[in-house]
């Protein structure tokens, strides 16, 4: 049976004494409408460019009548003044939510927690991938692994990466980025023709975006950065990093075949941890696998596929 949506009263009593007591850090993001049924809310972003903002405990203070006082928080909230927004937070590891308007007062900034607090909804990933990895087995300890990785939502694959990709705020940093990974190649040997590189950039300097999910902790799948014959790439959180140099891992490589008499075609790979880059911050990584074996057809293959795009 699926869970109520919104919390009872007494189950809100207890988050509120929780919020209370607790050092809770929260995100909140502006909002712009919301409409809600006894089925459903639809939360509409003021624009894709709005990021949460995250509260930490100590600079919160809940009193018992459900106000929240906001204490020196980050600079970025007082845009939020008298802005509709939503608040996300965790109990017991599940991920809850509500809306409130920020208000200026006399304190400071104020949001009043309201009568409906509501648990967010897990939302399956049910979409289907041309490609995707799976890094199953690890060889050293001959442990079962089971780490999904998805194409990076704004990296095309199977092209040749153009610096184009990185929008243009972030490009002086990537460029610092890049001078000192090239450096390091040039000493170490093990870039090959560096291409990967603009990719690897370009992630580490995207903003990281703390949401929260239905479940707390949940592992999410790894970003797949750049793939071809020689290596594949993939970007994580750091904290969600567990990746050594030298280390070497079983990989899955899974296509999607849209002609022909089969309409998978999966590869299956070792590879080893040739490199590992870091953001200026050490919030994001990058792993760069190399392959260690690969049959002759499949390399073949994904030469192919890695080079097409370069005679079209």
């Amino acid at each position: 049976m699926m869970a109520q949506k919104s919390l009872t009263g007494i189950e809100r009593e207890l988050v509120l004494q929780y919020l209370i007591d607790g050092n809770v850090p929260v995100t909140l993001t502006p909002i712009e409408d919301e409409t809600s049924s006894e089925s459903d809310e639809i939360i509409k972003s003021l624009t894709s460019q709005i990021f949460p903002v995250a509260i930490k405990g100590e600079h919160m203070k809940v009193q018992k009548d459900g106000e929240i006082l906001l204490e020196n928080a980050p600079q970025s909230v007082a845009n939020f003044a008298n802005k509709l927004v939503r608040v996300e937070f965790y109990f017991n590891r599940v991920g809850l939510y509500f809306s409130s308007l920020v208000k200026e007062t006399k304190k400071g900034l104020s949001i009043v927690i309201p009568d409906k607090i509501e648990r967010i909804l897990d939302v399956e990933d049910d979409k289907q991938y041309d490609f995707s990895a799976n890094i199953y087995f690890e060889c050293k300890t001959r442990k079962e692994l089971n780490l999904k990785c998805v194409p990076d939502d704004s990296i095309e694959l199977f092209t040749r990466p153009a610096w184009k990709i990185i929008p243009l705020e972030k490009q002086k940093e990537a460029k610092e980025l890049l001078e000192v990974f090239v450096e390091q190649a040039k000493s170490e040997k093990n870039a090959g023709n560096g291409i990967q590189l603009i990719p690897v950039c370009k992630y580490l300097t995207s903003p990281l975006v703390n949401t929260v999910e239905a479940l707390q902790d949940r592992i999410k799948p790894l970003s797949i950065l750049f793939v071809d014959h020689e290596r594949l790439v993939l970007g994580m959180e750091t904290k969600a990093c567990t990746f050594f140099p030298t280390e070497e891992y079983g990989v899955k490589l899974s296509f999607s075949i849209k002609a022909g008499p089969i309409s998978t075609r999966d590869i299956f790979v070792t590879c080893v941890v040739n490199k590992i880059y870091r953001s200026r911050d050490g919030l994001l990584s990058c792993v760069d696998f190399r392959y260690t074996t690969m049959q002759e057809e499949d390399m073949r293959f994904l030469y192919e596929k890695a080079t097409s795009s370069l005679f079209n």
